[in-house]
């Protein structure tokens, strides 16, 4: 029998550790005469790979035996709705989480069920550093966030707009009440605004409000201005709609800098539908010894290579490859190793299915019919005033 310490560490290091190893975590996780903190820590990142063992981690939650944040989690994390009390009174206590890879495990749970629970952390007069964590969350959730509308628009006028942004513009129509503060961001007449969040506003009115024009002005301003990286992830999300980009931004694609790069690259085949310049240097940022290191963009080199489908079939030997590996990504911390690795390891899988089914390229998420007269007010006489 494996003992709990030794248990968690092969759990930590190994993305397929025997099960016994899962099992002893467990175990000691909702032992009621004292969880092992390191367990609970280890189980609370799990997700399905503990799912046999779902209705025991409920059993000790339900009696809030030993490290209760952690085991909301794990259950949470495998989209188990047992998980859900335990959450909203964590909520209601302000014990939510504040690193923001907790947001996609608690997000595989209805939004609506912990939406009046998780809210009253952004009314307040003073965002705490979990508003961050709060607002990834509400990103995750889209459109089914839509409560939360004027929550992200008071989060507008905090050192937190730029997320604040982000979910607006996710959530997409239905907060188009939002659409003239996004209209001021994005032109520089919001007196918070800077250049970052001119492009995230202009993106997200569009998405608010149907209107490109404001998006492609912003964005496509910022790609021929020598601040490329900011705008053209911006520019693949409006596809065809920025055609007038696209020899610019291939250009793009032999930037000396590796996320310029893959962010021109699939930004042209979004624009395009024309993968083959757009596949090698896609490939070439796929780096198979990754350690987990942010600074490098070979998970966004993955799944852009997944979202080309078919196409992208050359990458699939080393994806495979990859995704063979034994041991797990090394950089992140322990705290949420587990947490990385898995989400790396959904990149892969996901890429790979989308390459050998050969699945459609996507489509952006409907948004209402163009209303170009909106922002009439904002551009002035004659109006091509870009921001600067």
């Amino acid at each position: 029998m494996r003992s709990p310490g030794s248990a968690v560490k092969a759990v930590i290091r190994y993305r397929r550790p025997d099960p016994e190893c899962w099992e002893a975590v467990v175990r000691a996780a909702c032992n009621p005469l004292g969880s092992s903190w390191d367990a609970a820590k280890t189980v609370a990142q799990a997700g399905s790979a503990v799912s046999v063992h779902a209705d025991r981690l409920a059993k000790a939650l339900a009696a809030r035996l030993g490290n209760v944040e952690e085991l909301a989690l794990a259950l949470a994390g495998m989209g188990d709705l047992r998980a859900l009390p335990a959450l909203r009174r964590i909520a209601e206590d302000d014990r939510l989480p504040y690193n923001r890879p907790w947001a996609l495990p608690i997000a595989a749970l209805p939004a609506q069920e912990l939406l009046p629970a998780i809210l009253p952390s952004l009314r307040r007069e003073s965002l705490q550093y979990r508003a961050g964590f709060v607002l990834e969350l509400l990103a995750c959730w889209g459109p089914a966030a839509a409560p939360a509308v004027p929550e992200a628009v008071r989060c507008l006028e905090s050192p937190y707009a730029y997320d604040a942004l982000r979910v607006l513009g996710r959530i997409g129509p239905p907060a188009a009440v939002a659409a003239d503060r996004l209209a001021a961001y994005a032109t520089g007449h919001a007196p918070q605004a800077s250049r970052l969040h001119q492009r995230r506003a202009a993106w997200a009115h569009w998405r608010v409000t149907g209107d490109p024009t404001l998006a492609l002005d912003v964005c496509g301003t910022a790609v021929g201005s020598g601040t490329a990286g900011h705008g053209l992830p911006f520019l693949a999300d409006l596809g065809p709609l920025a055609t007038a980009q696209a020899d610019t931004v291939r250009g793009l694609m032999e930037s000396p800098g590796a996320w310029t790069r893959v962010a021109a690259a699939h930004a042209y085949w979004r624009i395009t539908g024309d993968p083959e310049p757009a596949v090698p240097v896609l490939l070439a940022e796929v780096d198979p010894d990754w350690t987990g290191q942010p600074a490098m963009p070979t998970p966004e080199a993955v799944r852009r290579l997944g979202a080309i489908g078919a196409p992208a079939a050359a990458s699939a030997p080393l994806l495979r490859r990859i995704l063979a590996a034994k041991e797990r990504l090394s950089h992140p911390y322990d705290g949420v190793r587990i947490l990385a690795d898995e989400a790396y390891v959904r990149t892969l899988t996901e890429a790979l299915a989308r390459i050998g089914a050969g699945v459609p390229a996507p489509v952006p998420a409907p948004v209402p019919a163009a209303r170009r007269g909106l922002l009439l007010r904002w551009r002035g006489p004659g109006s091509a005033a870009r921001p600067r």
